[in-house]
């Protein structure tokens, strides 16, 4: 099984949420008491909100990429960003790192393809709703 790295803390109600989708939908696969292996890293989301609300874009870019790089030292086989909004930097996480990120807006879109959605609507946060996602 390969491990799972998390970016989250941001907030930790999303991180709890990936955690067990995660682990409902390999315990629906494999049966038993079967559950995702995943490293975790928690960001403290006071200081995340507070550095969004300045606008320190480039801080919290330094904060992903210094994050990303101990869950994978401690063993992620890939990368995944519990929260939208920490999206925007994913490029940047995504080039110093050696193992692959997983986008949710990759996701998204291959989702949307499957489906043949010509419309589609996005919820969130105040932060998502105001940047620009390039990759949709």
């Amino acid at each position: 099984m390969k491990t799972i790295g998390i970016l989250g803390g941001m907030s930790w109600e999303s991180t709890a949420e990936y955690y067990r989708i995660i682990n409902q939908t390999i315990k629906k696969r494999l049966g038993g008491w079967h559950s995702g292996q995943m490293v975790i890293f928690s960001a403290e989301f006071g200081e995340i909100q507070r550095l969004q609300s300045e606008g320190e874009w480039k801080t919290l870019t330094r904060i992903m990429i210094e994050a990303a790089q101990k869950v994978e030292k401690a063993g992620a086989d890939f990368l995944l960003i519990a929260a939208n909004t920490m999206h925007k930097m994913a490029d940047e996480v995504e080039q110093n790192i050696k193992i692959p990120l997983l986008h949710i807006a990759d996701a998204t879109s291959e989702e949307i393809q499957k489906r043949g959605f010509k419309k589609i609507g996005l919820l969130g946060t105040k932060y998502t709703m105001e940047q620009d996602f390039y990759r949709l």
